[in-house]
């Protein structure tokens, strides 16, 4: 057995790694339009649950796990390939940021200074502008520990890159468990005050990738607000209920059970839900999804205040995915842990400003069962 080292945002922790790393295995992915090597991450438990990870967007690949019948399936839509990633695409299972989800007209004011931004999303900014984290090559190095394995990626986001100040270290660790969950960490410093909010970008479709529409899944959101928006998706800094609409989901419903009724173009939910302090301390999950005919089950557990639901409603069919699959409208589903949006324009939120000599970090976990018909 080998001693490593790895420090996470100053905190220096230790690890005993096997030397044979027989549940990590690292293998050559492809090559970036620059040149840059690519690799991809296979992880495995001991109960047969896989993960696969690739450097570039720290991005998840894959995610197979049973159903109630012990059958495997990969419930992440993408790509099978490299090539498939370096296209432009809606965001598949990448690492999300400077910030996650809109900026209000693509600008902020900060210090007394004001910051413009790529407006990539309308008149807004989304994801972090035109060329994101999930849009870059990140370094990686796997651990495995006697309970856990995993991969951690790190960069370092350059001050002025896509309009954001400052000079921002970044990791992000994925740690697969022996409970068939799959942690996600975020750690960050800065040298001048940031905007920072992080996510990953997955599509789940409990079914398998491919295997239809996710209308039939049942979701409970432990939220009984949502952060009221215009007609382009920005807050308006108001929080606002969710009983007697469409997006309440504080009981567990079908997806496509009211979808029609949401007012928007095109139709389906795309909503960021305030998490009820409940699940903060990630004993209690922000969500929980279920797919009946599998009996797959997957639960969210994450230190953040916010969770955006999304169910792929821009998908439109001009996509091939993994296996030659045409990815239409509603074939999978986005449970993505974050800050409000637009959090920097709005002071009523929490604060997404991270300062010198403070370090970000945040926690997400999703968790897959399978149960009985």
């Amino acid at each position: 057995m080998i001693l490593r080292f790895i420090c996470l945002a100053g905190v220096l922790m230790t690890s005993t790694f096997s030397s044979a790393a027989d549940d990590v295995i690292r293998t050559p992915f492809g090559k970036t339009k620059e040149g840059e090597a690519v690799d991809i991450f296979t992880l495995q438990n001991s109960k047969g649950m896989k993960v696969r990870l690739i450097t570039f967007g720290a991005t998840i690949q894959s995610i197979e796990v049973p159903d109630n019948k012990g059958k495997m399936a990969d419930v992440i839509v993408g790509f099978d390939t490299l090539e498939g990633f370096l296209t432009e695409h809606p965001y598949f299972g990448g690492t999300i940021g400077r910030v996650c989800n809109r900026i209000g007209n693509a600008k902020f004011s900060l210090d007394g200074k004001e910051y413009t931004l790529a407006a990539n999303n309308g008149p807004h900014s989304l994801h972090g502008g035109k060329k994101g984290f999930d849009r870059k090559n990140w370094t990686a190095e796997s651990f495995i520990t006697t309970i856990d394995r995993g991969v951690r990626f790190t960069r370092t986001s350059p001050d002025g890159e896509e309009g954001y100040p400052g000079n921002v270290r970044l990791g992000v660790t994925f740690t697969l468990t022996n409970d068939n969950a799959l942690r996600i960490e975020y750690d960050a410093i800065t040298d001048k005050s940031t905007p920072i909010n992080l996510t990953n970008h997955a599509y789940f479709n409990l079914a398998g990738s491919g295997n239809g529409t996710i209308l039939d899944h049942q979701i409970m959101i432990n939220a009984t607000q949502q952060t009221a928006t215009d007609e382009t998706l920005i807050p308006t800094g108001k929080l606002a209920p969710v009983a007697g609409t469409p997006i309440d989901f504080t009981k567990s419903a079908k997806i496509g059970e009211r979808i029609k009724e949401i007012k928007a173009t095109p139709i389906g939910y795309d909503h960021n839900y305030v998490l009820e302090a409940s699940s903060k301390d990630l004993k209690a999950p922000a969500a929980v999804v279920r797919e009946p005919n599998s009996g797959r089950v997957m639960e969210v557990y994450t230190t953040e205040p916010g969770l955006q639901f999304y169910t792929g409603n821009f998908l439109d069919g001009t996509i091939k995915g993994k296996k030659g699959a045409t990815y239409n409208q509603y074939n999978g589903f986005c449970l993505e842990s974050q800050h409000y949006p637009d959090s920097v324009n709005k002071k009523e939120f929490p604060s997404t400003i991270l300062k010198p000599g403070e370090k970000f970090s945040s926690t997400t976990t999703y968790k897959f069962l399978a149960v009985a018909e």
